[in-house]
């Protein structure tokens, strides 16, 4: 038995997430009760793209709308979490440590990114309240995936100071693809390159993950780029060396729109 607590890879859909009748909002609004409340959040957005890590150091993060053309109710959306500086230190402190920076990658403070909506549309179905305080930490997609597992891997020790790491991103993401309003027409590639992503995150296959561009099937079409899945690397890695995941949601929206979500450690 282990106090860690898991780390999570979430697919947050698009924005209307907040307020679709779909089975993923009803599992996100569910989903903080099934584990220990965390005395922080560490969140891995797909929608935070830097040259190297950086993390956010705020004490009161914006909600950031970034996004449009959505309804209108969506801009008047806050999540007035606080910042965690404290936990931000601590994820450069291990970053650097695990020798990240010695590849030319060291981190960077960044005291004015707030928490975009990779972030706080999955934590408002979570944790409602917006009392646990929440740093967020950026993604390098042009370093790949092995470059997230590491990534996490470093990040890992902070579960056992009750810290959750989520990666937010989506296992299937081609806006191109979609058909609004369609929850049941779920294309064949789209299903195939899903149920490829949880065998191996599923059985712990590094070397596939890794390479997830050349193995995986259909994968330039499941992800034209690579920002919404490095998300799932940073929380699998998170989950320590030899962790196993397991896929503890599954659904599709708007056609081809994969909303899985997974559970490390």
């Amino acid at each position: 038995m282990t106090n860690e607590l898991p780390s999570l890879f979430v697919s947050h859909g698009a924005p209307t997430l907040s307020i679709e009748d779909v089975p993923a909002r009803s599992f996100l609004s569910g989903l903080g009760q099934t584990m220990p409340r965390p005395r922080a959040i560490l969140v891995a957005s797909a929608h935070w793209e830097t040259t190297a890590p950086a993390v956010s150091t705020a004490t009161k993060p914006e909600t950031i709308h970034d996004f449009s053309g959505f309804p209108r109710e969506l801009y008047s959306m806050q999540y007035a979490a606080p910042g965690a500086p404290d936990v931000a230190a601590q994820a450069m402190a291990l970053i650097d440590k695990a020798g990240l920076a010695k590849a030319g990658l060291a981190t960077a403070a960044d005291p004015q990114q707030g928490l975009d909506h990779g972030a706080w549309v999955p934590l408002r179905l979570m944790y409602p309240a917006a009392d646990i305080p929440v740093a967020q930490i950026s993604i390098q997609p042009h370093l790949g995936a092995a470059h997230h597992i590491a990534l996490g891997r470093a990040l890992a020790p902070l579960r056992r100071e009750d810290v959750l790491i989520v990666g937010s991103g989506g296992a299937v993401h081609n806006l191109r693809t979609l058909s609004y309003g369609r929850h049941d027409a779920i294309p064949d590639w789209a299903r195939h390159f899903d149920d490829w992503l949880a065998v191996h995150l599923e059985t712990g296959d590094d070397a596939a993950l890794g390479d997830y561009r050349r193995l995986a099937p259909n994968a330039a079409q499941a992800h034209p780029r690579d920002e919404h899945l490095m998300p799932a690397f940073v929380a699998y890695g998170a989950g320590g060396s030899g962790a196993r995941g397991g896929r503890i949601h599954s659904s599709f929206t708007h056609g081809s729109l994969s909303m899985a979500a997974y559970s490390f450690g």
